[in-house]
């Protein structure tokens, strides 16, 4: 039902549970013709105007104290949070050339202070932890394998390892593990049973290949350390082949945990600037819960919640103007849910990292951009995929005609179908703009890839350009012509947020197997995800469709049927990650229970692709197994590890009614709306609105209603 007319072609397959004519017309004239509007989870629109007095916002928000800026400190040193009380928020293995209070030598005297105090302190911690035996072999251990690798010898043996012993108490471990990494960083511990093991770190000796000892002890100490939004910078480095050497490194090994980034450093003595790599720890995901909660008062994280409203514009596009206005990444928004392009939409959103007076000074600026944000406030939590109730809808459809050969009265199978649709339902299809707009490759082509570990070939279809003589497929052309990204990027235009992520990334980390998982990590999470729900939505249609086609409306034995009708799905909508919405309560419908009609089509739900979810034991069971055999997934457990993506799966309804339904229908020459009206003069639009549960399609609904392709 979307605007590109080959989702005629991609949805002809579909099936409909409604027998009724249903008729003709258009959708989408305009945006305003397509008005979506979400319903949070109290039943509130979201488009409401809140009274923003009842919110205190601060005119200074001060920034947290572990946050407040200090001098650079010239060492390459981290202490641990509950060992050294220094505060070093920015580790470098060079001198910053910052301006402080101290002279130079007053300065070094100080930050040496501060290491010897440090490491005494790690020392003495560890000794305190082990008895004097144990301490004692462990520094030998410790020397042993210095030793080794100073001599140049090879050292890959994996039983190479010495035992700390049990340590019962959880605790006292994860202080022993962590005071053993700070004290020996080349080495690593692991713990089994509650034994505590110490090994080579292997990964610091191919680190010195590439940086000096004394950067590679300070990386490590700062990798252990954890210490949130401190950075960590290696020594200046003019060598640009060698930059990309360490940047490549650092993000293969410990690229889920850091990020780098490389900045011009001014040497005041000789007048020029060099460059080196900064590194720092990525945002992780919340959890939610009290919990969390009680974790982010305390680092006292700022999140300021607003409603976006936008027109004719795409999701990632207005994330991507509004994360270069307010200096932060797209993935420091959340939201609900994804919304139309060609449409007027409102949904929630919540930004970190930025105050509500910061976002109210771009309202401006936001608007030239067809955007209006309002209802700005200071909350305590982002948002996460789902957390909506669901959408309403107002909706204009022109040009209202009869299907072909089709005499009777056109106002008469308008209403008809609506009834009809609002007493029996729609099959509840995930819609085309699930799957994108492309003609040659979808979205789910993309997923199914991503689901194989087919990473090139992932990078290659999102790239894939369409038959368009435009600047984007002009770009897209010429990148699988040569895999010049660097050359791409010259020729792709700047609204192509998504585009041009990915290529930045290509150029840094280059087209192989590896690099193109790096520039997946150019997108957020929940758009990585995405490709792989289109696919899995892809599926569910097709399923859908078999389900019905095999046993029609009647609930047979070996059906999935969901048994909690108050949890409305709250884990089959969109996201169906990691996050966890938890499983919605199904059972096996018996033979008995078949033959006695215990059930209906509409509690009988299908799973969504997924490692945690249990299929129908009955020919829809059969078909899955099916199609994941054709598809290459047979063996495949819905965990893309490279990429951070695990897809637990989870469960979705075949059937799905419109809530709250309106409609009016507008005469030609008369600006009356008129109800139920019967004259022969037939309408010309059909104005109409409804309410949707989250992750129902209205273009299915009127997909179902009209019984067309359009």
């Amino acid at each position: 039902m979307e605007e590109d007319t080959d989702d005629g072609i991609r949805f002809s397959s579909l099936c409909f549970v409604n027998d009724h004519v249903g008729f003709q017309g258009t959708i989408k004239t305009s945006p305003s013709d397509f008005i979506v509007t979400e319903i949070d989870e109290q039943g509130q629109l979201v488009s409401k105007v809140i009274d923003e007095s009842a919110y205190e916002i601060s005119k200074i928000q001060s920034e947290p104290c572990h946050l407040v800026k200090k001098p650079k400190l010239n060492i390459q040193d981290v202490s641990l949070d509950h060992e050294c009380h220094e505060d070093v928020p920015n580790l470098t293995g060079h001198s910053s050339g910052d301006q402080c209070l101290q002279s130079g030598s007053d300065k070094e005297d100080s930050v040496h202070s501060v290491t010897s105090k440090c490491e005494k302190e790690n020392v003495d911690l560890l000794s305190s932890l082990l008895d004097e035996k144990t301490y004692t072999l462990l520094d030998q251990f410790a020397c042993d394998i210095k030793g080794m690798w100073n001599s140049k010898t090879e050292l890959t043996e994996p039983s190479q390892e010495f035992s700390l012993g049990k340590i019962l108490d959880k605790s006292q471990r994860a202080v022993l593990h962590s005071a053993v990494r700070q004290t020996f960083p080349f080495l690593i511990t692991v713990g089994k049973n509650s034994e505590v093991f110490v090994k080579p770190n292997l990964e610091y000796k191919e680190l010195c290949c590439l940086v000096s000892e004394e950067e590679a002890l300070g990386f490590f100490k700062y990798l252990d350390a954890k210490k949130e939004n401190s950075k960590f910078t290696f020594k200046p480095d003019t060598n640009k082949d060698h930059r990309k050497a360490v940047h490549h490194f650092l993000n293969k090994k410990f690229g889920t945990l850091v990020e780098t980034k490389s900045f011009p450093e001014q040497n005041p003595s000789a007048g020029s600037s060099n460059t080196a790599i900064t590194v720092r720890f990525r945002q992780k995901a919340r959890t939610h819960g009290k919990r969390a909660r009680l974790e982010c008062e305390g680092r006292k994280v700022v999140y300021t919640a607003f409603t976006l409203q936008k027109e004719n514009l795409e999701m990632f596009e207005a994330l991507g103007f509004l994360a270069i206005k307010l200096g932060v990444i797209p993935s420091d928004f959340t939201y609900a849910g994804l919304k139309d392009k060609r449409a007027i939409t409102y949904q929630s959103m919540v930004v970190k990292k930025v105050t509500p007076e910061r976002l109210k000074n771009i309202e401006k600026e936001i608007k030239k951009k067809r955007m209006n944000v309002f209802n700005i406030r200071s909350v305590g939590d982002p948002l996460r995929l789902g957390q909506l109730k669901g959408n309403y809808f107002e909706i204009v459809i022109r040009n209202l005609k009869n299907q072909i050969n089709d005499s009777a009265d056109l106002s008469e199978r308008i209403l008809e179908a609506i009834e009809n649709v609002k007493d029996k339902g729609f099959v509840n299809y995930y819609g085309p703009q699930r799957f994108g707009k492309g003609r040659k490759v979808q979205t789910d082509q993309i997923g199914l890839a991503l689901l194989k570990n087919e990473m090139v070939k992932a990078i290659k279809l999102f790239l894939t350009p369409e038959d368009m003589d435009d600047p984007v497929n002009k770009a897209k052309k010429y990148f699988l012509q040569t895999e010049d990204a660097k050359g791409t990027l010259s020729l792709m235009p700047e609204f192509q947020v998504r585009e041009r992520a990915l290529l930045e990334s290509l150029h840094r980390f280059g087209m192989t197997e590896e690099g193109c998982v790096q520039a997946w990590f150019s997108f957020p999470h929940s758009m990585r995800i995405f490709y792989i729900h289109a696919y899995s939505s892809k599926i569910w249609n097709e399923a859908a469709s078999y389900r019905l086609a095999a046993y029609g409306s009647k609930v047979v034995e070996g059906d999935l049927i969901c048994l909690d009708e108050n949890a409305d799905e709250p884990s089959s909508k969109e996201q169906c990650s990691e996050h966890g919405q938890g499983q919605l309560k199904v059972h096996l419908v018996t033979k008995e229970e078949e033959s006695a009609n215990t059930y209906a089509i509409h509690q009988v739900v299908l799973p969504v692709l997924g490692y945690n979810v249990q299929y129908p034991e009955n020919k829809v069971g059969q078909w899955y197994r099916g199609v994941l055999s054709r598809d290459g997934l047979q063996a495949c457990r819905f965990r893309v590890p490279a990429l951070k993506l695990n897809v637990p799966g989870c469960y979705r309804h075949i059937l799905k009614h419109p809530h709250n339904v309106s409609y009016q229908l507008v005469h030609p020459d008369s600006d009356v709306k008129v109800e139920d009206c019967h004259t022969n003069d037939g309408p010309s639009s059909l104005s109409i609105s409804f309410d949707l549960d989250a992750s129902c399609y209205a273009t299915v609904c009127l997909r179902e209603m009209m019984k067309s392709d359009v």
